[in-house]
Protein backbone atom coordinates (compact mmCIF):
# COMPACT_ATOMS: atom_id res chain seq x y z
CA UNK A 1 0.00 0.00 0.00
CA UNK A 2 1.72 3.08 -0.90
CA UNK A 3 -1.40 5.78 0.10
CA UNK A 4 -3.84 5.92 2.89
CA UNK A 5 -6.85 6.99 2.07
CA UNK A 6 -10.09 9.07 4.71
CA UNK A 7 -7.70 9.84 7.64
CA UNK A 8 -6.83 12.23 10.23
CA UNK A 9 -3.38 13.71 10.37
CA UNK A 10 -1.78 14.88 13.64
CA UNK A 11 -0.05 17.65 12.63
CA UNK A 12 2.60 18.24 15.50
CA UNK A 13 5.05 16.20 14.84
CA UNK A 14 6.67 13.78 17.56
CA UNK A 15 10.29 14.07 17.56
CA UNK A 16 12.78 12.16 19.30
CA UNK A 17 16.85 12.06 19.88
CA UNK A 18 17.17 15.50 19.64
CA UNK A 19 15.49 16.00 15.65
CA UNK A 20 17.51 12.49 14.63
CA UNK A 21 13.74 10.75 14.32
CA UNK A 22 10.70 11.57 14.02
CA UNK A 23 6.94 11.24 12.73
CA UNK A 24 3.48 12.25 12.12
CA UNK A 25 0.42 9.90 13.48
CA UNK A 26 -2.16 8.90 11.36
CA UNK A 27 -5.84 8.04 12.74
CA UNK A 28 -8.11 5.80 10.86
CA UNK A 29 -11.77 5.79 11.46
CA UNK A 30 -11.67 2.43 12.91
CA UNK A 31 -9.70 3.75 15.88
CA UNK A 32 -6.12 2.26 14.49
CA UNK A 33 -3.06 4.66 14.30
CA UNK A 34 0.18 4.73 12.83
CA UNK A 35 2.91 7.00 12.06
CA UNK A 36 5.12 7.81 9.33
CA UNK A 37 8.75 8.81 10.45
CA UNK A 38 12.36 9.61 9.08
CA UNK A 39 15.74 8.37 11.16
CA UNK A 40 18.79 10.04 10.25
CA UNK A 41 22.33 7.89 10.91
CA UNK A 42 22.54 7.15 14.47
CA UNK A 43 22.06 4.53 17.02
CA UNK A 44 18.54 4.49 19.03
CA UNK A 45 16.54 2.13 21.82
CA UNK A 46 12.93 2.40 21.55
CA UNK A 47 9.93 1.23 23.74
CA UNK A 48 6.71 -0.02 23.00
CA UNK A 49 3.59 0.05 24.56
CA UNK A 50 2.08 -1.68 22.33
CA UNK A 51 2.50 -4.39 19.87
CA UNK A 52 4.42 -2.73 16.94
CA UNK A 53 4.92 -3.39 12.97
CA UNK A 54 7.87 -1.55 11.70
CA UNK A 55 8.24 -1.38 7.78
CA UNK A 56 11.24 0.56 6.03
CA UNK A 57 10.13 2.31 2.97
CA UNK A 58 13.39 3.88 2.24
CA UNK A 59 17.14 3.13 3.54
CA UNK A 60 19.08 0.76 5.79
CA UNK A 61 19.41 -0.48 9.75
CA UNK A 62 20.72 -2.68 11.72
CA UNK A 63 18.50 -4.22 14.35
CA UNK A 64 18.14 -5.61 17.58
CA UNK A 65 14.85 -7.40 19.15
CA UNK A 66 14.23 -8.36 22.65
CA UNK A 67 15.73 -11.41 23.73
CA UNK A 68 18.06 -12.06 20.82
CA UNK A 69 21.99 -11.15 20.57
CA UNK A 70 22.13 -11.08 16.86
CA UNK A 71 21.64 -7.83 15.19
CA UNK A 72 19.89 -7.91 11.89
CA UNK A 73 20.16 -6.15 8.24
CA UNK A 74 16.89 -4.24 7.18
CA UNK A 75 16.37 -3.14 4.23
CA UNK A 76 13.87 -0.82 2.36
CA UNK A 77 11.04 -2.92 1.70
CA UNK A 78 11.88 -5.58 5.12
CA UNK A 79 9.76 -5.10 7.78
CA UNK A 80 9.52 -6.63 11.27
CA UNK A 81 7.45 -7.21 14.70
CA UNK A 82 8.25 -6.01 17.95
CA UNK A 83 6.02 -6.79 21.06
CA UNK A 84 4.17 -4.81 23.62
CA UNK A 85 5.98 -3.64 26.45
CA UNK A 86 9.10 -3.96 25.23
CA UNK A 87 12.26 -2.34 23.78
CA UNK A 88 13.94 -2.88 20.51
CA UNK A 89 17.94 -1.07 19.01
CA UNK A 90 18.59 -0.06 16.03
CA UNK A 91 21.88 1.17 14.25
CA UNK A 92 20.20 3.07 10.85
CA UNK A 93 23.11 3.47 8.53
CA UNK A 94 21.19 4.82 5.45
CA UNK A 95 18.39 7.40 6.02
CA UNK A 96 15.44 5.43 7.20
CA UNK A 97 12.03 6.64 5.84
CA UNK A 98 9.48 3.86 7.90
CA UNK A 99 5.84 3.36 8.55
CA UNK A 100 4.81 2.18 11.94
CA UNK A 101 1.28 0.52 12.99
CA UNK A 102 0.31 -0.02 16.55
CA UNK A 103 -1.29 -3.39 16.72
CA UNK A 104 -3.42 -5.05 19.01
Amino acid sequence: MTSFNNVTIIKKANVYFNGQVSSRTIQFSDGSEKTLGFMLPGEYKFNTDSKELMEILAGELSLLLPDTDNWQTIQAGDSFEVPANSHFFVNVIENCDYCCSFLT
